[in-house]
């Protein structure tokens, strides 16, 4: 079974069977799948025999939440109206 590497419309990558790929998924390399899911800024490193992780970097890497579909909505809005959730609650 051949496997590729996808990447949503939302943008979340992940690794599938060829045969299992949709319309609104497009193939990526694996260098890509690598930066995006942030694979790539681990490096393996094992010093006693065991597989251990070390950051190769000191970035963190990127944060992501769920959300709904109305919540992201409301973040878009927010967004394009500069509204300060700080001001908002102080009301």
């Amino acid at each position: 079974m051949d496997y590729v590497f996808v990447k949503d419309s939302e943008g979340y990558v992940f690794k599938k069977p060829a045969e299992e790929v949709s319309d609104g998924e497009r193939i990526i390399s694996e260098k890509e799948y690598m930066r995006v899911s942030g694979l790539s800024s681990y490096k393996k490193k094992s010093a006693s025999g065991k597989p251990s992780r070390k950051r190769a970097f000191g970035l963190p890497l990127k944060f992501r939440i769920q959300v709904t579909k109305e919540e992201k909505d409301f973040i878009d809005y927010a967004r394009e109206h500069h509204l300060n959730y700080a001001d908002l609650m102080q009301m």
